[in-house]
C-alpha cells in the first residue's frame, strides 16, 4: 500500500482536515478510473499514460479544504478525478467572487504566473490527480496529444468565462438562475451522470456568489420556480427539472 502523507492544515479551515496525498506507484490506477474519458489521459497511448502517471499523485480532499489559495506559488497542476471544487478570486475588501465549479475531467493551476491567480476549495469528498508543474510542462511539449487535449479543456473553459459574463453582466435574477441550473444539467450529463436530478454539491451562498446575487434573491428564485412547478427541491443538494423547456425559455427571457 502507498505510503500515506499529509498536507499542512489551512489556518482557514479545521484542524481535523487534512489532505491524504498518496503516491501512485503504477498505471493500474489510471487504467483504472472512472472519469478517465473526461480528463487528459483520454487521448494518449500506453506509453504516454505512464510517463504521465510517473509524475503523478494523488490528493484527497475533505469538504471545505483548500486545494490552493491565491497567491501561493503555482507549484503544481491538477486533474479532477471525482468530486467537486469551487474555484475563486478575492476582492480588496474581502469580499468573493466564485469564478466556477469544476468536477470530474476538468483542469486547473495552469498558467504563466509564479502564483496562482485563483483559490480552489472542496465542496464534497474530492480526489485530483497532481503534478509538478515544470515537468508537466516539459511533458506537454514533448507529447502532442496530451497539448490539444488541454487546448480543447481551454476551449471550454473559455466558453464559460463567457457564460459568465453573459450571466452577470445582461441576465436578470431569474434568468441568472434558470441558466445556472440549465448548465449544471448539461455538464452532468457531458460527464456521463444523470442531468436531471441535478445534484448541486454547493451551497446557496456559493450559488449566490457565482451569480452575484444576494442569499435571499436565491432563495426566493428557486422558491418562485417549485411554486411554477418548474422544478421540485429534493433535498438541499438535489433539484428535479419538472418542465426543462420552460426552465430553458425562462433562462433566455428577454
Amino acid at each position: 500500500m502507498a505510503q500515506i502523507h499529509a498536507l499542512p492544515v489551512r489556518k482557514t479551515q479545521p484542524a481535523a482536515v487534512v489532505a491524504a496525498v498518496m503516491p501512485r506507484a503504477s498505471t493500474d490506477a489510471c487504467s483504472n478510473c472512472t472519469a478517465r474519458s473526461l480528463t487528459i489521459c483520454a487521448s494518449l497511448t500506453q506509453e504516454e499514460q505512464a510517463r504521465l502517471a510517473h509524475l503523478s499523485t494523488t490528493v484527497a480532499l475533505q469538504p471545505h479544504q483548500m486545494l490552493f489559495q491565491e497567491g501561493d506559488n503555482a507549484e503544481h497542476v491538477y486533474n479532477v478525478t471525482c468530486g467537486s471544487l469551487s474555484v475563486s478570486k478575492s476582492l480588496a475588501d474581502g469580499r468573493r467572487q466564485i469564478t466556477g465549479f469544476l468536477g470530474p475531467g476538468d483542469f486547473l493551476g495552469l498558467n504563466t504566473r509564479n502564483t496562482y491567480t485563483i483559490s480552489a476549495e472542496a465542496l464534497t469528498d474530492t480526489r485530483v490527480c497532481r503534478f509538478p508543474r515544470q515537468q508537466f510542462q516539459r511533458l506537454i511539449a514533448e507529447t502532442p496529444p496530451l497539448e490539444h487535449r488541454l487546448l480543447a479543456l481551454a476551449e471550454g473553459e473559455l466558453a464559460r468565462a463567457q457564460e459568465q459574463i453573459l450571466l452577470l453582466g445582461r441576465k436578470t435574477a431569474m434568468e441568472r438562475i434558470a441558466s445556472f441550473l440549465t448548465l449544471q444539467s448539461e455538464r452532468a450529463v457531458a460527464r456521463g451522470l444523470p442531468g436531471n436530478p441535478i445534484a448541486l454539491p454547493m451551497t446557496r451562498a456559493e450559488v449566490a456568489d457565482y451569480l452575484g446575487l444576494t442569499i435571499e434573491t436565491v432563495s426566493r428564485c428557486f422558491t418562485k420556480l417549485r411554486k411554477l412547478d418548474v422544478i421540485g427541491l429534493l433535498a438541499a443538494d438535489r433539484v428535479q427539472i419538472k418542465q426543462p423547456e420552460r426552465l430553458k425559455a425562462l433562462s433566455e427571457a428577454a
